[in-house]
């Protein structure tokens, strides 16, 4: 253990206290640490909402940089601060056990001002002011930025009725109002009250040395309550709430909201499940608020902010929005559904010789049905970079890969061992490549592995240009749309369908999304 363990956090109050909790727990574990404060750009720019800044994850972005850059090997972070997708090579080391969730109330004098039409709450949190709104609509709600020491004194120097804080928060740094309430009905943030330790992916010291400060049941809430902002795809952008909990050690509960930014609109669902079988709570509760008007209400608050230009008609991720330059205003949205289907275990603990994948879809209906020790695959054929890393993570050795089934096809006529193949497929696969493996003596034994379903939206007028994935992205898009845009296309196959429909189609260098961003931000400097 003689390596020293290099800590990364902000340098408020309330960021050195849950970093020296992580110093002191490492510590007596028998690791040598130190701490590395810095300031972020959530602690520097205190003159606007969080929601304004135009920044994914203001208060964890330096540290990520730092941490990337070899300056610090852990950082420790408030977790319902952290986007719930964290950057490349960095990854979640540890959760600490949770404190306080609940949101509370400050306030001064008395009560009395709950009851009145008139009165003034502060607060810096999107969701908060949603939820106040929702429950007292004739209240004004003033912003409150800075560490907890700064928005406390700025209560006490204004005439604000009250202000709302995390619980956490105050315990943590020993600040204490004269006057406060617990706001149990009030949703808290996915996360909120709990710490977590990030590392680098390849950092095996660091990350076994944090594994050993991991509370499980808080890892299990937290992930369920983030996973949930993620498919809502929320942030600080959206007023979002989730907390989950486990009921003696045997159930789970998922509790989730999501509100328009005046409070007007409402949308709040709770699910439980068996503790082991919780896996799909979040999504589960998400698809219950889409079903409800949640898609609705989520374009609408986007609606708020700036029209796009460019629209994906697969959901990126906040790394992938990133990625754009700042002349692209960027909306996305799944034109497709994808659910998983049951394939037989009989069919899957059966040696099978030659199977074929091209997508991470059916990889993980593969996982779905059966433990991967189980399987008995000789050779796995697949098509793309990332479909062969999650095979080789989570199955196996892939035999070959190519970047298209064309492709694939092509090798396999010439190099496959035997005549007969396994194609775990999509209900509605491309033709060419069972074709051409059957035109040439190979039988194809084909699974139907997922179902992929149409689900196109009306897009804004305002859309120059749209990015396809599939041929199938494309069919669902035309139902709905004009093919008036470019169409920025992932591969061959994609931009013979897209010029069926569009009179401007254009091809990425690799057949990755990241390079479909690159493309179309080479046509917008």
């Amino acid at each position: 253990m003689s390596k020293v363990i290099r800590i990364g956090t902000r340098d408020s109050e309330l960021a050195l206290w849950q970093a020296n909790t992580v110093k002191k727990q490492l510590q007596q574990q028998g690791y040598q640490t130190v701490l590395v404060p810095v300031k972020s750009m959530g602690d520097l720019v205190l003159d606007k909402p969080l929601h304004e800044l135009g920044v994914t994850g203001v208060f964890t972005k330096t540290l990520d940089i730092a941490m990337l850059n070899g300056e610090i090997d852990i950082a420790v972070h408030s977790m319902k601060d952290v986007p719930t997708v964290l950057p490349k090579g960095i990854v979640q080391a540890a959760v600490l056990e949770r404190g306080n969730y609940m949101d509370i109330l400050a306030f001064k004098n008395n009560e009395e001002f709950l009851s009145e039409k008139d009165a003034i709450i502060a607060t810096g949190s999107l969701r908060r002011k949603a939820q106040w709104l929702n429950r007292y609509p004739t209240h004004t709600v003033v912003d409150l930025r800075g560490n907890v020491q700064t928005r406390a004194d700025k209560f006490e120097n204004n005439n604000w009725n009250g202000a709302i804080f995390a619980a956490a928060g105050l315990e943590r740094v020993g600040l204490e109002f004269e006057n406060t309430i617990g706001l149990a009905w009030m949703v808290p943030a996915p996360a909120q009250g709990a710490v977590v330790v990030v590392a680098l992916e390849n950092d095996e010291f660091s990350k076994k040395a944090c594994a050993e400060l991991n509370h499980e049941e808080t890892e299990i809430c937290t992930t369920l309550e983030r996973k949930f902002l993620n498919i809502l795809e929320g942030g600080c952008t959206a007023p979002i709430g989730a907390l989950a909990y486990i009921n003696n050690k045997k159930d789970v509960t998922l509790k989730g909201v999501l509100l328009s930014v005046d409070g007007k609109k409402k949308i709040e669902v709770e699910f439980t499940s068996k503790l082991g079988a919780h896996e799909n709570l979040a999504e589960a509760c998400a698809e219950r608020v889409f079903s409800r008007g949640g898609k609705l209400l989520m374009s609408e608050i986007a609606g708020i902010q700036k029209k796009p230009n460019v629209f994906s008609t697969k959901k990126l991720t906040p790394i992938q929005n990133e990625l754009f330059n700042d002349k692209i205003t960027i909306a996305s949205e799944d034109f497709l559904q994808i659910s998983l289907n049951r394939i037989p275990r009989l069919v899957l603990k059966s040696k099978i010789e030659n199977v074929i994948i091209t997508s991470q879809n059916a990889v993980e209906a593969i996982l779905a049905s059966l433990n991967p020790e189980e399987l008995q695959f000789k050779n796995i054929y697949c098509v793309g970079r990332r479909t062969k890393r999650l095979i080789e993570n989570r199955i196996g050795k892939v035999t070959h890969s190519e970047n298209s089934a064309k492709k694939l096809a092509a090798y396999l006529v010439e190099f496959m061992e035997g005549t007969e193949a396994t194609y775990f497929c999509s209900n509605i696969r491309l033709e060419e490549l069972p074709t051409m493996l059957t035109d040439n003596k190979i039988i194809v034994n084909e699974i139907e592995a997922y179902t992929t379903k149409q689900a196109p939206i009306k897009i804004e007028e305002t859309v120059e240009s749209v990015l396809f994935y599939s041929p199938s992205n494309v069919q669902s898009y035309i139902q709905e749309n004009k093919a008036t845009a470019v169409a920025y296309c992932i591969g061959d196959t994609t931009a013979e369908e897209a010029k069926k429909y569009f009179s401007d189609v254009r091809i990425a260098k690799m057949p990755t999304i990241e390079s479909v961003i690159n493309l179309v931000n080479n046509n917008y400097k």
